[in-house]
């Protein structure tokens, strides 16, 4: 029989004891250089050199939280059009519902339709929630899929000198004029 393999811990793990929540609670988390770099590997970026996120925490409901919240980055993007690395300020203000992982796949389970305007659901465990997780989802969530520097210039669409011209270039000059 073998022992099960550790869980991996997060690179950004802010554990908080729900407990410590009461009638509301506010947190304000700041990741060192290790985490922003441990961070950056996992998001396939050059580099985080600054991450905060404020939260906000309310109990709604019998064991859900709702977190407001606003993250602040600084990161380093590689852009599409020049392949140059640049920085992008992130300043993003969200909200999100802390509901218990079992609620979670209990509904997960049921047949239902997700509302695109409801708050994104984050599942805790026990009687912690990690912030610090949340708070990386969330940039994950905010970054630009197609970063492209302010200063890049898109190649022109026109094709070059040495290709043949388009086979239906021609056509143009067949059509009748009145």
């Amino acid at each position: 029989m073998s022992l099960p393999e550790p869980v991996p811990q997060p690179e950004f793990h802010r554990p908080l004891i729900i407990g410590r929540i009461g009638v509301g609670h506010a947190e304000t988390l700041i990741a060192s250089e290790a985490e922003c770099a441990a961070l950056a590997q996992r998001m396939g970026l050059p580099a985080i050199t600054a991450l905060r996120c404020s939260f906000t925490l309310v109990p709604t409901g019998k064991s859900g939280f709702t977190a407001d919240g606003r993250l602040k980055a600084r990161v380093l993007q590689t852009c599409v059009v020049s392949l140059e690395d640049f920085a992008a300020d992130i300043d993003d203000v969200f909200r999100v519902q802390f509901v218990p992982a079992v609620r979670l796949a209990a509904a997960a389970d049921m047949a239902t339709v997700d509302d695109p305007d409801s708050e994104d659901e984050v599942p805790y465990h026990g009687t912690t929630m990690d912030l610090g997780e949340a708070a990386a989802e969330q940039l994950a969530l905010v970054l630009d899929p197609y970063p492209r520097a302010p200063d890049a210039v898109h190649p022109a669409a026109e094709p070059a000198d040495d290709q043949p011209p388009h086979p239906f270039a021609g056509l143009g000059r067949l059509r009748k004029t009145p």
